[in-house]
């Protein structure tokens, strides 16, 4: 899998060079934005991890020009912590967001967590998902808690659904109120936390200590298999 790696710090891009590439990824790096954006014109990685503050262009623009044409994974990876970089990054089209430092076993599960769902078959193929003792058969319309029917609201499978469709992804707030709600007027995360409660209710062992419907603070939600 290629992957493209566009920071101007040298020191990290050679730490996760090697790293990445003893994992067997076929790692790709640009030190400024402009050079990202050719890259990824020239080499179509399938995998982008991209910092915000870079030179010639910044990360919201990279990720801006990127959207224009490929829909590769893209996980930002900066020093910034405020929520709202976050949210505006995700907004642009980001998949995921990791905040420095981090530890990079957590940097190499999102990584395997977007390649799934960047896999061109993942969903004509896996019709069925399953969590827990929880299976969804997104082609039958039908969940199952324990084999027995779990009935949900339209509302409700609209959010669990788009979520199965990107597992262990980060959703976000906006993605989804677009999903169900069809308007990019819908704002009121209230609805989404108001429908997350009550598939948690539904399908979590223990609902107030989620284990497959997780929530990002600030950001959005994911689904956790196993």
């Amino acid at each position: 899998m290629k992957l493209l790696i566009a920071d101007d710090d040298p020191q990290l891009v050679r730490a996760l060079r090697i790293t990445l590439a003893a994992h067997g990824y076929d790692v790709i790096a640009a030190s400024d934005g402009a050079e990202a954006v050719t890259l990824a014109a020239q080499s179509h990685p399938d995998i982008i991890l991209l910092d915000l503050g870079m030179p010639r262009l910044d990360g919201m623009e990279v990720i801006h020009a990127l959207r224009g044409w490929t829909r590769a994974p893209i996980i930002v990876v900066s020093g910034r912590t405020g929520s709202a970089d976050k949210i505006d990054a995700l907004d642009a089209g980001a998949d995921d967001f990791v905040t420095k430092p981090f530890q990079v076993d957590e940097l190499l599960a999102r990584l395997r967590a977007l390649a799934r769902r960047a896999a061109p078959t993942s969903e004509v193929t896996e019709s069925v998902v399953r969590f827990g003792d929880v299976v969804v058969d997104l082609a039958a319309t039908l969940v199952t808690r324990a084999g027995a029917p779990v009935h949900l609201t339209p509302t409700e499978w609209r959010m669990l659904e788009h979520l199965c469709r990107h597992p262990g992804a980060l959703v976000t707030r906006l993605e989804l109120l677009r999903e169900i709600w069809g308007s990019d007027q819908v704002t009121d995360s209230g609805y989404l936390r108001l429908y997350m409660s009550q598939l948690r209710k539904k399908l979590e062992r223990e609902p107030g200590r989620p284990e497959h419907l997780l929530t990002e603070s600030g950001m959005g939600y994911r689904l956790v298999l196993g």
